[in-house]
């Protein structure tokens, strides 16, 4: 997948965000058999889950940036790597609601 393709809202999350969404996945979207895997109730995955779908419709409804795409271009050109671009962009879109 090129860098230019990957949406705003997965930018945005954490990486144990990216990890739950990938076991999610993996246990084919079973709240129970994730709740086995993090040793937690099935109540705890819930909220972790119902958190997660708030963070990825609220970055969903922003509108790219041209920095943002100025950044994952150098990406996708090899210039600097995925994560030095996220932390990037992190960066400026903090500076940016000060």
């Amino acid at each position: 997948m090129n860098i230019n393709d990957i949406p705003e809202w997965i930018l945005a999350l954490e990486s144990e965000d990216l990890a739950f969404l990938k076991n999610f996945v993996l246990k084919s979207g079973s709240l129970k058999e994730i709740s086995k895997l993090y040793e937690v109730s099935y109540p705890t995955v819930r909220l972790r889950l119902d958190k997660l779908i708030q963070k990825i419709e609220l970055n969903d409804r922003k509108e790219e940036e041209p920095f943002s795409k100025f950044i994952k271009g150098l990406a996708v050109d090899s210039r600097i790597d995925l994560e030095t671009a996220k932390i990037i962009i992190d960066k400026y879109k903090q500076e940016k609601e000060k």
